[in-house]
């Protein structure tokens, strides 16, 4: 089957009067290093990649080099949150791992910018953007049932859980019951056309 990329979204996403979405590049691998080293405690129970290599800038500037070829082929992209004067709140992606017609929001903050509004802001933005692209007809956020601050984000830009799904735990403090939130069409849109 021959499916048509997912049309890249815009670089750069203004979230509010201090803070923006830029889509991450090879330069900025020193910044998350230094982020996910400080989070890693914070970060560990969600997230089954958050270790010691993660936070080493030569790792996250290798994967940073993959994901131009995941852009280039329409299938993800990365943004760092950055406040004023470029700091690096947190990562934000759109990933179309999901099938045709869906892009999945996934998002995790430094641990000193959590409980500040942040996520829910950018994750508003981001799904905006999101629900804008020619083919997409869903956005949804996967998060684990006892990752309650995730949830609420979820909840908070107007998400609605469409089911939940049992895999087994891949990070420390999932429970295996995955809920699936969902964002239909932006209200007032015109349907989207999506290859098959």
């Amino acid at each position: 089957m021959n499916r048509r990329a997912t049309p890249a979204p815009p670089e750069r996403i203004e979230v509010d009067e201090t803070t923006c979405l830029r889509r991450l590049v090879p330069s900025d691998a020193g910044a998350i290093a230094q982020a996910v080293g400080a989070s890693l405690e914070h970060l560990r129970p969600w997230m089954p990649w958050a270790g010691v290599q993660s936070a080493d800038p030569k790792f996250q500037r290798d994967r940073l080099c993959t994901l131009r070829q995941l852009e280039a082929r329409g299938e993800e992209w990365q943004y760092g949150l950055f406040a004023a004067p470029g700091t690096l709140l947190g990562s934000f992606g759109l990933m179309t791992r999901r099938g045709p017609g869906t892009i999945e929001i996934g998002y995790w903050l430094h641990v000193d910018a959590v409980g500040h509004g942040h996520a829910t802001r950018a994750v508003d933005a981001l799904s905006r953007v999101a629900q804008q692209l020619e083919g997409v007809r869903t956005v949804v956020i996967y998060c684990d049932e006892a990752n309650v601050r995730s949830a609420a984000i979820a909840r908070r830009v107007g998400y609605r859980l469409s089911r939940i799904e049992r895999r087994p735990p891949e990070a420390p403090g999932e429970s295996g019951r995955i809920l699936v939130w969902e964002l239909g069409p932006a209200p007032g849109a015109p349907p989207r056309p999506v290859d098959a």
